[in-house]
């Protein structure tokens, strides 16, 4: 029997097996979000009748090199790779190499733009050094929490960049991080054990509100939608230190704690303008909530900024096309994202160089929805509508 013909034997009596044990081929994750295990090299190897280590020598290319493997065996390997979908890894792959070219990101809220903003400069930047990203969203899910960087480092990843700060995150996830010998970056607005892009907002929230008070507002409200209360604490601190600059008591009242979606934002805006005595301005955390107290205006008969004038943090797209358009301040997320891949490469090729900080710039952008306080805002029926 020639060689070609043993081959195709040996393929046939591999498919034979396949069926006879029923064995279910790999299929990735379907529409409804099932999914098969993925097919293993020990999958491989049994199907296959032969080692684990000859499997590895096949689909990595290592008997081309030197490495003797009959054809018949190389055959039959093949003809399982095949039959069971198996994929090689390329990750374990690169760990071998000591380096797999991919850097892991833990994304906070997939709703909120501004992280894909950032997420788009940590994929340009990474794409142009020649890394892959994988991100997560997991990491303020609580079921979860322990798990994600276990889950991006079984990916072997090189480091990770993590939006969000530190301390916010679940005990089993800052655990992790801080023993980890990989380099992890951090972009937020508080400080930071790691390599860290500062946001601060501090010196834009006194800015912001020295535009409000110069239109005429005293009751300012500060919509302040966050996962755990380490977040938004540069804009915090500095609306409470501003308003008692100006000889206001801070009103506890008018800071309305809420979760950071655009539904806790409407709820809660509909709640500040409904009360006996509203805030005649808004200041919202963040773009997202800043046009969520918008529509909770609108859908209440109030005008906005005839009113109550609202702002918000960011300037994520959407703040520039809602109507109004928001005044807010704005960040630099996509330089924020360049910034931080730049750190971690640097500290990959240094390991022991010194923490950098680099400080984020912003800037205020003036739109329509901020304007004169109301002359009589104290006249107004439940619903929040000036009255006649």
């Amino acid at each position: 029997m020639g060689k070609l013909a043993r081959v195709y034997t040996s393929k046939q009596k591999c498919v034979n097996r396949i069926l006879a044990a029923k064995v279910v081929p790999f299929c990735s994750l379907g529409v409804g979000g099932n999914s098969v295990k993925k097919p293993t090299q020990a999958d491989v190897a049994r199907l296959a009748g032969v080692s684990r280590a000859t499997v590895s020598y096949v689909v990595s290319g290592k008997a081309a090199l030197g490495v003797r493997i009959s054809e018949e065996t190389r055959g039959r390997v093949l003809a399982a790779v095949g039959e069971l979908g198996y994929v090689v890894n390329a990750g374990a792959q690169a760990l071998r190499r000591g380096d797999t070219k991919t850097l892991g990101v833990l994304l906070p809220l997939y709703e909120n733009p501004f992280f894909w903003d950032v997420l788009r400069g940590v994929c340009a930047e990474a794409h142009e050094l020649g890394y892959k990203v994988l991100f997560t969203n997991s990491v303020l899910n609580s079921d979860r929490a322990d798990q994600t960087v276990s889950e991006l480092a079984e990916q072997r990843v090189d480091g990770l960049i993590l939006l969000a700060e530190l301390e916010s995150l679940p005990e089993g996830v800052m655990r992790q991080l801080r023993a980890s010998t990989r380099p992890v970056v951090e972009i937020s607005s508080t400080t930071s054990d790691f390599d860290h892009v500062q946001q601060d907002y501090g010196a834009g929230t006194e800015v912001l509100l020295a535009h409000l008070f110069g239109l005429g507002h005293r009751r300012v409200a500060f919509l302040y939608g966050v996962h755990k209360p380490e977040q938004g604490q540069d804009r915090l601190v500095v609306y409470r230190r501003f308003l008692e600059a100006a000889g206001i008591a801070p009103d506890e009242r008018l800071i309305h704690r809420c979760g950071p979606s655009a539904e806790d934002g409407y709820s809660a805006a509909r709640d500040l303008l409904q009360r006996p005595d509203p805030p005649t301005a808004i200041m919202a955390l963040n773009d997202l909530l800043g046009i969520a107290t918008i529509r909770a205006a609108e859908d209440l008969g109030l005008r906005v900024p005839g009113n109550v004038s609202v702002t918000g943090f960011d300037d994520i797209a959407f703040a520039r096309f809602v109507v109004p358009r928001l005044t807010t301040v704005a960040g630099n997320p996509e330089q924020n994202g360049r910034d931080a891949v730049r750190l971690f490469v640097e500290r990959l090729r240094r390991p022991d160089r010194p923490r950098e900080v680099v400080t984020a710039r912003w800037a205020l952008r003036l739109r329509e929805s901020t304007g004169p306080a109301p002359a009589e805002a104290s006249k107004r029926d439940v619903r929040g509508v000036t009255m006649a």
